[in-house]
């Protein structure tokens, strides 16, 4: 049998806490504290426990060659190695040990760069309600108390020099693209009663993430134009739809294919479900999840890291990507006098499932939607120019919303 270390594999120190009635009974605080070791592996979102001499042994294994059981037999104990090899710690080429190692190749292929595989897996959410789990909202602090926690909110006006150093720029007259923007804001008030036409979804959907127009590289290797900039012009970027009211569709999950224009159903729901899936996907947020359509952003890793292969920055630049699509979600549904929004606050984890996804292959980034505001805000949007809603609201009107809807953003 061959044997090696899993790929990016990471070990943390921790502690465990136990109740110590002796020492509460002679006057200490009833606590003990056990030093803890975790190995983490991407793609694995619970801490696996190890000892000290499991640790030891990791550390006198490579990961990039095999070697033999019977030399790593002379190391350590049998049992010590099978415990490892059952948890994916150690890869083996032995047919009872197929799935650990199919998925230790699996990220392999996929080029990850070892710190931000740990990143991705660490972040993912699963089952959160950021209304229920927010630490703010379950402290009940409004804006004031945080400030008066930790003093007040940095500057937004971020000052270099003096004042007197500073050399003015000319005067900007607004052009349309300006005017676009300023009726640009996040929408967290849908109108359930009007679906979203289907023309106005292709519009945005062609504009955001569609081709418009390809050339040859290479072999099999194309590069495709499309209206927002990519790292490497690969836009890894997938759109996964949750429908809940678009005329002509019926609700639930949908696949856009860029080349075709057109979408992939990939299992209907009826509107309840639809509803559920929508509120889970944003963790919790009622004011997304009313929107007509809601597109999960999901990342092709493997598309980006072909590239940039282990490389430090691939990571980041994937969320560069989803940002400059968002922006043109905004922008189209201002055209469209629609609304629009983005949230990173998503339960990545169910949306894999929802979607079939593998996590360290396609993973969401962040969820966009779109569809009609309602005629009242009922939750707070900023809007202080007044140009969404033709009035800005006052500081107690933003106030009362919030306190009203226990979540206005």
């Amino acid at each position: 049998m061959l044997i090696r270390r899993c790929a990016h594999l990471c070990i943390e120190p921790g502690e465990a806490l136990t109740l110590d009635i002796g020492d509460l009974l002679s006057g200490g605080i009833g606590v003990r504290a056990h030093s803890a070791w975790v190995a983490r592996i991407p793609g694995q979102s619970e801490g696996l426990p190890l000892t000290l001499a499991e640790i030891e042994l990791l550390g006198r294994i490579g990961d990039e060659l095999w070697m033999e059981r019977a030399r790593l037999s002379a190391l350590a104990r049998a049992d010590l190695i099978d415990a490892l090899l059952e948890r994916g710690l150690l890869i083996s080429d032995d047919p009872a040990h197929a799935r650990q190692r199919e998925a230790d190749s699996a990220l392999r292929r996929t080029a990850w760069f070892a710190t931000a595989a740990q990143l991705h897996t660490r972040s993912r959410w699963q089952g959160v309600d950021s209304r229920r789990d927010d630490p703010r909202r379950n402290g009940s602090l409004s804006l004031e108390q945080l400030v008066q926690r930790h003093g007040p909110i940095p500057a937004h006006f971020h000052a270099r020099v003096e004042a007197d150093l500073r050399l003015a720029l000319p005067h900007v007259e607004a052009g349309a693209l300006e005017e676009l923007l300023q009726t640009r804001t996040t929408c967290r008030n849908f109108d359930l009663a009007q679906p979203l036409s289907l023309a106005a979804l292709a519009r945005a959907l062609k504009t955001v993430f569609g081709e418009h127009g390809t050339r040859q590289l290479a072999t099999d290797s194309f590069a495709v134009k499309k209206l927002s900039p990519s790292g490497g012009a690969l836009h890894p970027i997938e759109a996964y739809l949750i429908v809940q009211r678009v005329e002509g569709l019926d609700p639930g999950r949908y696949h856009y294919h860029v080349g075709d224009h057109a979408l992939e159903p990939m299992g209907a729901l009826d509107p309840a479900a639809a509803r559920e899936l929508g509120l889970v996907a944003v963790a919790g947020q009622e004011w997304f999840a009313d929107a007509p359509v809601q597109i999960v952003l999901a990342a092709r890793f493997q598309r980006n890291f072909w590239k940039y292969r282990n490389h430090a920055k691939a990571y980041r630049v994937l969320h560069l990507d989803a940002g400059h699509l968002s922006q043109n979600l905004f922008l189209i549904a201002a055209e469209l006098r629609l609304g629009a929004f983005i949230t990173a606050a998503i339960n990545e984890i169910d949306l894999e499932h929802a979607f079939d996804l593998d996590p360290m292959s396609e993973g969401p980034l962040c969820v966009i939607g779109l569809g009609a505001r309602a005629t009242e805000q009922v939750t707070v949007e900023f809007d202080p120019q007044g140009r969404v809603w033709g009035k800005a609201l006052s500081t107690d009107d933003m106030d009362e919303k919030a306190d009203d809807t226990d979540g206005g953003r």
